[in-house]
């Protein structure tokens, strides 16, 4: 309550500064005049609203790798990230994306305002800069922003499920028997209780983002596998071998040697 009050009072504070204070001898603030997109949510038959080209700076990097794309919050520009935008592309070596949200900075106005038509606006960009994958960056609004994007566009959970998917007789079909996952999933989850314990080498490598393996599993664990080692790759979910590619193989390496 306190915060969105706050934002309020910027708000009115805002308006309130870019309005002439006529007979107080100030000289009227210039400012520089952004094309205004009329709402096409109104008056147009409920039409949904468009995207807009969104102002952006792209910092050089290697198109192999995933590019990091910076959001900003309300009231901020891309300028707001821009030494750590510099940095960590000449750290990482990866593109670097900062984006001006629509009605923000130098990207146009427009009378729709929502999280829905600020996603659409980079679902939109992204693919024309060729970023897709990317990870994304947000601030507060551009936080939300990017939760929404993630939560609409999981392209990689999507992808990977696709590969399931065959055409057979001018047909699709999953060439899985997801009759049979379903009705054993359970048991997958699970794993078969045993009293005996293997004593060779054995690697554990887990996601750093994610929830498989849990602490708790940590003591049957080393009760099956006495020499097991629990290897932990950051910035990885589930599928290490997709996310982290080059942690993989080196994780891999490093058991071998």
């Amino acid at each position: 309550v306190h915060a969105g009050h706050r934002l309020a009072t910027m708000l009115r504070w805002t308006r309130a500064w870019r309005l002439p204070h006529a007979g107080l001898g100030f000289s009227s603030p210039s400012f520089t005049r952004v094309p205004v997109t009329p709402s096409s949510s109104r008056g147009r038959g409920g039409a949904e609203p468009r995207p807009l080209p969104l102002s952006y700076r792209l910092l050089d990097g290697d198109a192999a790798l995933p590019a990091v794309v910076f959001l900003h919050g309300l009231f901020g520009s891309k300028t707001n990230f821009n030494s750590i935008a510099k940095a960590l592309a000449q750290q990482t070596g990866r593109r670097v994306l900062t984006v001006d949200a629509r009605n923000h900075g130098d990207s146009p106005h427009s009378l729709d305002m929502s999280y829905e038509i600020m996603s659409q606006d980079l679902q939109d960009l992204l693919p024309q800069l060729g970023l897709v994958p990317c990870v994304i960056v947000g601030h507060s609004m551009g936080g939300k922003t990017a939760m929404l994007l993630a939560l609409q566009r999981d392209m990689a959970v999507r992808q990977f499920l696709l590969t399931n998917l065959v055409e057979v007789d001018g047909r699709f079909v999953w060439r899985v028997n997801l009759d049979a996952l379903t009705q054993h999933l359970d048991k997958i989850l699970a794993f078969p209780q045993r009293q005996e314990s293997y004593l060779g080498p054995t690697l554990f490598l887990c996601g750093g983002n994610s929830q498989f393996v849990h602490p708790s599993h940590h003591p049957e664990i080393m009760r099956l596998f006495p020499r097991a080692q629990m290897q932990t790759v950051p910035n990885a979910g589930h599928w290490i071998h997709a996310d982290r590619p080059q942690d993989f193989i080196a994780a891999i390496r490093g058991f071998l040697v």
